[in-house]
């Protein structure tokens, strides 16, 4: 067995061993995406561990370029001039940041605008910057892999809402199956004759022949697109949902019913004020929140689920090694949250192992959020020492870690703020608790406290703690110490041991 493979050995475990630090991952450290829609354009710079995209730069301009695309054929003239002061701004951002040559892809409205490759040719003289314009099953694809990106091995059908167009693609285990595009697009349709009567015959006509094509999807509906996310914000206004984070939000076919008699009731400017939609955005949910009522009912998912992640973060997954792709996005996230701020990089591994006896019956989706816990449990200890408990809640509840439902952001939020503290009250958890059962809220504040009291032994990463044994059924939690670790048991240890001890009801035994 060679060097590297004997290293891979390391931390093989349940999740194998980090790849952020192979050569193949850093040299996506710093990728610049340009995505030119037919209603914004965005630049996006990703940084840090790449299989879980940390954003460090995002910027977002709302220019129309395809308002009145369906009268006049062509990129509409103030959009166009606003798109290309973005594009000269973003490429000077790009150089500042070392992104290297920007990917940059225009969608629906420089494809099938007359002056499209004229515009084209006016980005690449002013700005040096290639348009790669795409059609719509490419935007699908792409679309599609950045769905991948959050959700690996997903099954269901990922519907990608842009201002001119609309796209749906297949994923089933990983792959990209059939991709279908359509003139779906808000802005399009605001420009159909005949009202809201000749909309909807147009939009029932599109998906039932669209559906005809891609056969029954009757799994996951993953919405990617900033009218989604819109219509996402105002049904969490509705629900008085407590968890703003768009990522991984779930609606039901009901409640997307509901949301749509809400927007019709609702004053358009309260409403958004209320729900913190822009202008531009909302000036599209009617059109939008038509087509999304209609897509459910002629495909009838079990459950729609609202993804952040789209064409840029697709574009980033193309950039990736295959044995990256299939690597747990949140793992590699924690990891690299590891290496980058923990005091001691690695000693997360050995806090899980030593707390993993006391959930040994615990599923493998529950381990991966345990073990998430113990990598992140030390990267919050710059905070001042009365916030860090609140500094870890907020982290968990609003970072942007993909594969985490919201309820598991909770689990990990709660075990966090144990990690600091015994206590939670008067903390900001009462708004959340409808998202986590009392049993999931307790586990968590066990898992809380043995990493609290894991962080007493203050060793080198590769050392040996000691071991626990929990007997539930007679509930009995032993400790045997490490001959290293019995220095460290002090009076401090022995209280946390006692406070974990206190949360399982149970007896202590500790031998040395």
């Amino acid at each position: 067995m060679d060097g590297q493979n004997k290293a891979d050995q390391v931390d093989s475990g349940l999740f194998g061993r980090p790849l952020f630090d192979k050569p193949s991952a850093r040299a996506l450290s710093r990728v610049g995406v340009v995505d030119v829609g037919s209603n914004s354009v965005r630049l996006v710079v990703f940084d840090g561990a790449a299989r879980s995209p940390a954003y460090f730069y995002n910027e977002k301009i709302m220019c129309g370029l395809g308002a009145g695309m369906s009268e006049t054929g062509r990129l509409n003239p103030e959009g166009r001039a606003r798109a290309l002061e973005a594009m000269k701004r973003f490429r000077h951002l790009a150089e500042t940041m070392g992104t290297g040559p920007l990917s940059a892809v225009a969608t629906a409205a420089v494809r099938e605008a007359e002056d499209g490759p004229d515009f084209r040719e006016e980005v690449e003289r002013e700005t040096g910057i290639k348009l790669w314009v795409i059609d719509g099953e490419e935007e699908a694809r792409l679309s599609a892999q950045g769905v991948l990106l959050g959700w690996p091995g997903s099954y269901g059908l990922v519907c990608d809402m842009g201002g001119s167009s609309l796209e749906l693609a297949e994923i089933n285990g990983g792959e990209v199956g059939k991709r279908l595009t359509s003139d779906l697009g808000p802005l399009k349709l605001r420009d159909i004759k005949g009202g809201k009567k000749a909309r909807k015959t147009h939009i029932r006509g599109t998906l039932e022949r669209m559906h005809e094509e891609l056969g029954e999807q009757k799994n996951r509906l993953f919405l990617v697109g900033g009218s989604w996310r819109a219509i996402a914000k105002i049904d969490m206004t509705r629900r008085g949902y407590p968890l703003r984070v768009l990522h991984e939000y779930r609606m039901t076919p009901q409640a997307v019913r509901d949301t749509a008699k809400f927007i019709e009731q609702e004053d358009p400017e309260d409403l958004r004020q209320r729900s913190g939609v822009s202008s531009a955005r909302m000036a599209l949910v009617g059109e939008a929140i038509e087509v999304l009522r209609r897509l459910v009912k002629t495909f009838k998912p079990r459950d729609i689920a609202v993804s952040s992640y789209g064409i840029r973060e697709g574009l980033l997954y193309e950039q990736m090694p295959q044995m990256l792709r299939d690597r747990d996005p949140l793992i590699e996230a924690c990891r690299f949250a590891e290496s980058k701020d923990a005091r001691v990089p690695g000693y997360g591994r050995m806090v899980f192992e030593f707390v993993h006896p006391i959930f040994r019956t615990a599923a493998k989706d529950r381990l991966r959020i345990i073990k998430a816990a113990c990598l992140l449990h030390d990267v919050s200890w710059r905070a001042h020492p009365d916030y860090r408990a609140e500094d870890c809640f907020d982290n968990a509840t609003r970072a942007n870690l993909g594969g985490l439902k919201h309820s598991e952001r909770v689990f990990l939020a709660i075990s966090l703020m144990h990690r600091y503290s015994n206590s939670r009250e008067g903390t900001r958890l009462d708004a959340l608790s409808a998202l986590i059962t009392e049993k999931e809220a307790h586990e968590a504040e066990v898992l809380g406290k043995a990493m609290r009291f894991a962080a007493m032994f203050w060793l080198r990463k590769d050392a040996k703690l000691g071991q626990l044994k929990w007997q539930p059924r007679k509930k009995i939690l032993t400790l045997k110490l490490s001959a290293e670790a019995t220095p460290l048991f002090g009076e401090v240890a022995e209280q946390r041991f006692q406070s974990l001890a206190s949360s399982l009801g149970a007896e202590t035994v500790i031998k040395t």
